[in-house]
């Protein structure tokens, strides 16, 4: 259940649809910062927006994103646009920027997990979900880097009984995010956004579905003498 509104927020849903809103409200009750996904320096466009669709699609909110070496872009054609309904982290000032992310996740109170099928992985199935965890997946060819590995709690990978011992990192994260938050939901864990935090995104949401939205908030206040 959404906070009291303000006055400009109660203005500015005049212009969505109740349909529209109804569906934010819905989203919202499904998005979780319990578990959250960190990129790190994954150069491939596919690949990153492919994973950004997965992390809205299973209700993921927040992604951290790492560019030591390379800047991350988002294809529009393979996210569908969930990019735009995300929260993202980016971390891009550093010599070494993947130690300042770990830093602040942990600093958060998320434990640091890295996938990769190597060191002694956790197996999905197996996964505890009770505890908030960040999850890292790494550049297409060698996987998270050794900052990572060194400053990681755990380890987690899929269980695989082929020849390939990887799979896509778009296909990796979908088939971790689906099955951890498939469990998170069953759980009696208090997985679920704040209020405050819901409060924040639908306003967010709002905006961002209204076109011309700085000059209609820029006229609201004006008329409402509150500029």
């Amino acid at each position: 259940m959404l906070h009291k509104k303000t006055n400009l927020l109660t203005y500015l849903e005049g212009f969505v649809t109740e349909k529209r809103k109804d569906l934010f409200k819905k989203i919202l009750q499904d998005r979780t910062r319990h578990f959250t996904v960190v990129l790190e320096d994954i150069y491939q466009q596919h690949n990153s927006s492919a994973v950004i669709r997965s992390c809205d699609i299973f209700g993921i909110q927040d992604v951290h994103v790492i560019e030591n070496k390379y800047n991350s872009k988002v294809s529009r054609h393979v996210a569908k646009g969930a990019q735009k309904w995300l929260s993202f982290h980016q971390y891009n000032e550093d010599k070494n920027n993947t130690i300042d992310c770990l830093e602040k996740l942990k600093n958060d109170g998320y434990q640091i997990i890295a996938t990769t099928p190597h060191n002694d992985s956790c197996i999905l199935h197996d996964f505890d979900i009770s505890k908030k965890s960040a999850f890292v997946f790494g550049v297409e060819k060698s996987g998270v880097s050794e900052d990572v590995i060194k400053n990681a709690d755990g380890f987690l990978k899929i269980p695989m009984v082929g020849f390939t011992e990887s799979l896509n990192i778009s296909v990796a994260a979908a088939i971790i995010l689906e099955n951890l938050t498939s469990k998170l939901r069953k759980s009696d864990l208090d997985w679920s956004l704040t209020e405050e935090e819901q409060q924040m995104l639908y306003t967010n949401w709002i905006e961002k579905t209204i076109k011309n939205i700085e000059e209609i908030k820029t006229h609201y206040l004006k008329s409402n003498n509150e500029m």
